[in-house]
C-alpha cells in the first residue's frame, strides 16, 4: 500500500493542520493503513516495529475520538517504559496542538505520586502510563474508568518481556466492557496472541514490515547541540570537513526555509527542497547541485527521493528523523559509488533515547563527537591550505613567483617567512579577534588549567549547584562533566571551568536568565 496524504484519511483539519506543522508530508505506510480501521471503532493488532510511526497511527485516532467537552478519563495508551510513556505524550500533544480542551498526562513510577493525583483531578482525557503506576492509581480510585472507550497497548511484545502481563490483565478486565482495544507490537509471541484472543473481538490485523537495511561505507557522527546552536555547529563542521557537496535533512519544509536563508547569509552556497516547490522550481535547484554551483542543498525527507548525485560527501541530520528507516535513506545518500561517506546528526535531550534506538535499528555504531572550537576550525583551515601548498610544490614551476617574493625581501624587512605567514593567514581567513582565546589573569581557580567565574545569583535567588551545571552546559554546549568546583553563597557563585572553553562559556552566558533573573558571568578577580 503506498503512503496517503493525510487530507485523503478523513482527518478534521486541525488534526490535518498538526501533521503539517510537525513537517509530515505523507502518511508513512502504518499510518496509511491503522488509521481508518482504528477510526471506524474495530479492534486492531498492530504489527509494526519502533520506528515506523506507529505513535501518530495511534494518536491520531485518539484525538479524533476524544470529546474535548467530557473533562472524564476517555483513553488509555500503556508503554513499557517511562521514557516511552514520555516521548509518546509528546508527540500526541504535538499532533493536539490544534484542538482545545483536550488535556494528555504522562505518568510513571519515580515521579511523585501526588502531583499526578493533582493533574489527573484536574481533569485529564488521555492517559500515557507504565503498566504499574497505572494499576497503582486504579487502586487507589484516582483514575475513575468509567468513561475510558479507548485502550492502546503501545510495544505489547516488550511490556510482556519486562514482566507486565498480570498489571496488563488487571487494567484490561478493570475498564467498561464495552471499549475498543488496540495492540500495538513488533513481534507476535504466543503470549501476544493469548491476550489479543482474551481481550479483543474480531480484532483486524494491521501489519507493517520494515525492509533489511543495510548501511553502507559512511563513518556516522553525533554531537550533542541545543537547538538554538544547530547553526554555528553546522557552519563549523561545514568549514572544517569542506564537503564538496552535503545534503542537509530538516524535519519541516519552515525550518528548510529559514536554514537556507541562514546559511546564504553566512556566505554558503546553499538551496532548498520541499514539497511545496513547484516542479520547475525543483528542477532548477538539483540542476544547480549537480553543476555544482549550490554545495548544500537542505530538504525535507519527502522531497530528498528524487536526489541520486554520486558526489555527496556529507549527510547532516539536522533534525533527528521521525522513522528509523528515514535515518538510512538519509545517510545512503552519501559514500556512494564505492566511496567513503560521513553523516552528522545533532542531537538535544531526549532525542539520544531516538539515537538509540536508530543505533539498534539500524545494527550501526553512531559515534559522539565533541562539538570543535573556532580555534579547532581555523588550524583545520590553516592544515587544508598547508595540504594544497605541499601539492603546488610537488607539481608546479614556481620559479617566476620566487623571484617575485625574492623581489619583494630585498626591497622591504620582511622574511620569506613573514611572506609565507601572510599569504597563510589570508588564505585561511584567520580572524586573530575572533579566534583569540581570552587571556585571563589569576583568577583564583583551584584545579589547574581551569578558569574561575563569577556568577551574580546565589542561594537567595533559591538557585542550586545543578541550574549552574544546567545553564553552563545548556547555553555554551560544553559537557556537566567538564565542569569544576562551584562555592554558592547568598547573592553569587563562583564555578570553575577548563581556560579553553571560559571565552565561550562567558558569550553563551550573555543574556541568559537562571530563575527568571537575568545574570552575568565575568573572570573572578578580574577588574
Amino acid at each position: 500500500m503506498e503512503e496517503l496524504k493525510f487530507e485523503e484519511l478523513g482527518l478534521s483539519t486541525e488534526i490535518i493542520k498538526a501533521v503539517k506543522y510537525m513537517g509530515f508530508e505523507e502518511a508513512s505506510p502504518i499510518q496509511s493503513k491503522a488509521i481508518p480501521v482504528i477510526m471506524s471503532g474495530r479492534d486492531v493488532i498492530g504489527q509494526a516495529q519502533t520506528g515506523t510511526g506507529k505513535t501518530a497511527a495511534f494518536g491520531i485516532p485518539l484525538l479524533e475520538k476524544i470529546d474535548p467537552k467530557n473533562k472524564k478519563l476517555q483513553a488509555i495508551v500503556l508503554c513499557p517504559t517511562r521514557e516511552l510513556a514520555i516521548q509518546v505524550a509528546d508527540e500526541i500533544r504535538n499532533l493536539a496542538k490544534y484542538l482545545h480542551g483536550i488535556k494528555v498526562l504522562p505518568i510513571y513510577g519515580g515521579q511523585e505520586i501526588v502531583k499526578q493525583i493533582r493533574s489527573l483531578k484536574s481533569g485529564v482525557q488521555l492517559v500515557i502510563g507504565t503498566p504499574g503506576r497505572v494499576m497503582d492509581h486504579m487502586r487507589r480510585r484516582t483514575m475513575k474508568m468509567e468513561d475510558v472507550h479507548t485502550i492502546v497497548l503501545d510495544e505489547a511484545d516488550e511490556m510482556l518481556n519486562m514482566g507486565f502481563r498480570e498489571d496488563i490483565e488487571t487494567i484490561l478486565e478493570g475498564i467498561p466492557k464495552e471499549h475498543q482495544t488496540v495492540l500495538f507490537s513488533a513481534t507476535m509471541p504466543k503470549a501476544i496472541m493469548e491476550i489479543t484472543k482474551q481481550f479483543q473481538k474480531d480484532a483486524q490485523l494491521v501489519k507493517v514490515t520494515k525492509k533489511e537495511l543495510t548501511v553502507p561505507n559512511i563513518e556516522q557522527y553525533y554531537y550533542e547541540v541545543r537547538p538554538k546552536n544547530k547553526d554555528e555547529v553546522l557552519s563549523r563542521l561545514l568549514d572544517i570537513y569542506t564537503p564538496k557537496l552535503s545534503v542537509v535533512f530538516c524535519n519541516t519544509k519552515k525550518q528548510v526555509d529559514i536554514l537556507v536563508n541562514t546559511l546564504l547569509g553566512r556566505g554558503y552556497f546553499a538551496a532548498g527542497l520541499h514539497g511545496d516547490m513547484k516542479q520547475a522550481q525543483r528542477d532548477r535547484v538539483m540542476q544547480g547541485f549537480r553543476s555544482g554551483k549550490t554545495d548544500i542543498l537542505v530538504c525535507t525527507d519527502v522531497a530528498a527521493r528524487g536526489i541520486d548525485v554520486d558526489d555527496v560527501e556529507a549527510v547532516f541530520n539536522y533534525d533527528l528523523p521521525q522513522d528509523d528507516e528515514y535515518y538510512v535513506h538519509r545517510i545512503g545518500r552519501t559514500g556512494r559509488a564505492g566511496r567513503v561517506g560521513r553523516s552528522f546528526s545533532f542531537v538535544s535531550g531526549r532525542e539520544l533515547y531516538k539515537l538509540k534506538e536508530i543505533q539498534r535499528y539500524c545494527k550501526t555504531k553512531i559515534f559522539a563527537q565533541k562539538v570543535p572550537s573556532l580555534n579547532d576550525v581555523a588550524n583545520t583551515k590553516m592544515g587544508n591550505v598547508l595540504d594544497q601548498v605541499e601539492r603546488i610544490i610537488e607539481a608546479e614551476d614556481l620559479s617566476r613567483f620566487i623571484e617575485a617574493i625574492e623581489e619583494r625581501v630585498n626591497e622591504e624587512d620582511y622574511t620569506t617567512m613573514d611572506i609565507a605567514a601572510a599569504f597563510l593567514k589570508l588564505c585561511s581567513g584567520y580572524d586573530e579577534n575572533k579566534n583569540a582565546e581570552m587571556e585571563f589573569e589569576d583568577t583564583g581557580a583551584q584545579e589547574p588549567g581551569m578558569v574561575r567565574l563569577f556568577i551574580n545569583i546565589g542561594k537567595k535567588n533559591k538557585a542550586k549547584p545543578g541550574d549552574i551545571v544546567g545553564a553552563i552546559a545548556g547555553e555554551s554546549g560544553i559537557s556537566g562533566k567538564l565542569i569544576g568546583t562551584i562555592d554558592m553563597f547568598d547573592k553569587y557563585t563562583f564555578v570553575e571551568v577548563p581556560r579553553e572553553h571560559a571565552k565561550s562559556v562567558i558569550e553563551a552566558m550573555k543574556n541568559t536568565k537562571i530563575k527568571g533573573k537575568q545574570i552575568v558571568v565575568e573572570p573572578a578577580n578580574q577588574k
